[in-house]
């Protein structure tokens, strides 16, 4: 029989979903993560609690057991929310632990195959989100970027902007996940944010943009525009490294 496990949402959460189907000897399980979880019509389903000691040691478990990019793949998985992400992420670990020698590159299992790919994804879009994020300076001073994107990778870009713009304040807000990371000077936080509708739900900062915010964006359009060579164009090529999908981020692809 299926056994279902809930958990909060959370990594550390899913870390000790994780201990509970072995310390409960769940033979058969999936994690879910309680806001999903619609029912079971083949008895209750256990709900963890919470335990630092118990995430704990399930990571360490398997810091002995993988290499780093491989711990940072299982990462990466987990913030993809792709659906059923946790229970394939379960078998990975399950299959890790079953085995005294490596199976990270063992691609003959669906769940390594799965993660391995997964992994590489997320990675992408982490890379994209660095490169592409745009700011707009509001009036108080801080600087506002908007974005998106498909997985959860805010967790994974604060370290790039931690430290490439920690002379400033600034605030990139997920608009799907409703959720931000806010660095005041000093050190960088998740905060939570509810916009109305006067922002367009937090996509654009317009309405406390600072005088010359306009004038900075139409400058970057005409530079943008001076340094294209018609004769140079590429399109194929300049949608490889620049998806659509990531133009609505982009000051130079506007108007």
């Amino acid at each position: 029989m299926l056994q279902t496990v809930l958990y909060d949402g959370s990594f550390d959460g899913w870390l000790c979903a994780v201990f509970d189907v072995y310390d409960y000897k769940f033979g058969n399980a999936e994690i879910v993560t309680e806001a999903r979880f619609r029912g079971n019509l083949f008895g209750a389903a256990h709900t963890v609690r919470n335990d630092a000691r118990h995430s704990a040691r399930v990571w360490k478990g398997l810091e002995a057991k993988l290499s780093g990019d491989a711990l940072k793949d299982v990462y990466r998985t987990f913030l993809s929310e792709a659906d059923g992400a946790e229970t394939v992420l379960l078998q990975y670990v399950q299959h890790v632990f079953a085995h005294t020698t490596s199976v990270e590159t063992d691609f003959s299992h669906p769940a390594v195959l799965y993660v391995t790919q997964m992994g590489r994804k997320v990675w992408r879009e982490q890379h994209r989100m660095e490169a592409f994020v745009r700011f707009q300076r509001t009036g108080d001073g801080l600087y506002y970027g908007f974005i998106e994107p498909d997985h959860d990778v805010l967790p994974l870009i604060a370290p790039h902007f931690t430290s490439r713009y920690a002379d400033q304040r600034w605030l990139i807000y997920d608009g799907r996940r409703r959720y931000g990371l806010y660095y005041d000077g000093e050190r960088t936080e998740t905060v939570e944010l509810r916009f109305d509708e006067a922002v367009g739900g937090g996509r654009a900062a317009s309405p406390v943009y600072d005088p010359s915010e306009e004038l900075y964006q139409q400058a970057w359009k005409q530079y943008f525009k001076s340094v294209n060579i018609p004769a140079r164009k590429n399109s194929k090529l300049h949608l490889q490294h620049l998806p659509r999908r990531y133009w609505k981020y982009l000051t130079e692809k506007q108007g």
